[in-house]
């Protein structure tokens, strides 16, 4: 076996672990799964896992790292689809309502929760690759903005923490609750949208009147 068709070997291998993985964390929860549970569904075995991932938290890293990754490619392509900024904030609002409340990111957001009271540097991790990223892109976009001419009501790093902070604020509310009593109404996040938009300052004509039917394609 050369070394290039080895590696392609394994790099199934891995992608069946990961799959395996992420469906039964979600559907078991992380505690009530086992290596073996993984092997058991994916083939392959324990060797391959512990080769590929060290352990059972080598393999929730991946897992979650890469389907809860960050909102920095949502702002990116909500941008680049151009508009107004209020047309813009609506669209990525619909984005990162989509993305944060998935319901297998709802569910890995509850086993990162528990994890992080016994493991600090792995929720640093998580922040790190999620909220410091999206953070990061939101405050250019306003900083953009900003330099644009357009005055907005606050600085550029809060306003991205008001608007990353709506949709923390339901993925958590999600993650406690398993849904129950939560409005995730699309009527509700144009109205929260509509709200940020007004008080924001991005709204370039303040006399226009935003239905919160939202914008023209949204």
């Amino acid at each position: 076996m050369t070394d290039q068709t080895e590696r392609d070997r394994l790099d199934r291998r891995r992608r069946a672990f990961i799959e395996a993985a992420r469906e039964l964390f979600v559907r078991l929860g992380y505690e009530r799964t086992t290596l073996g549970d993984i092997v058991d569904r994916a083939g392959g075995s324990l060797a391959t896992v512990y080769k590929l991932f060290g352990n059972k938290e080598g393999i929730l890293e991946v897992v979650v790292f890469e389907k809860a990754s960050s909102g920095a490619t949502l702002v990116r392509e909500a941008a680049e689809k151009g508009g107004t900024p209020q047309e813009i904030l609506h669209r990525l609002a619909i984005s990162f309502q989509a993305h944060f409340l998935d319901p297998e990111v709802v569910a890995l957001v509850r086993i990162v929760i528990a994890r992080s009271v016994s493991n600090k540097e792995f929720a640093r991790r998580f922040f790190e690759r999620t909220a410091t990223r999206t953070l990061d892109s939101l405050q250019q976009l306003f900083a953009d903005w900003q330099e644009g001419g357009i005055e907005l009501n606050a600085p550029p790093h809060i306003l991205a923490e008001l608007f990353l902070g709506l949709f923390v604020s339901d993925v958590h509310a999600d993650a406690i609750s398993h849904r129950v009593g939560i409005d995730n109404s699309l009527e509700r996040l144009r109205a929260r949208t509509h709200f940020f938009v007004m008080g924001s300052g991005v709204l370039e004509n303040k006399n226009a009147n935003i239905s919160f039917e939202g914008s023209n394609g949204l």
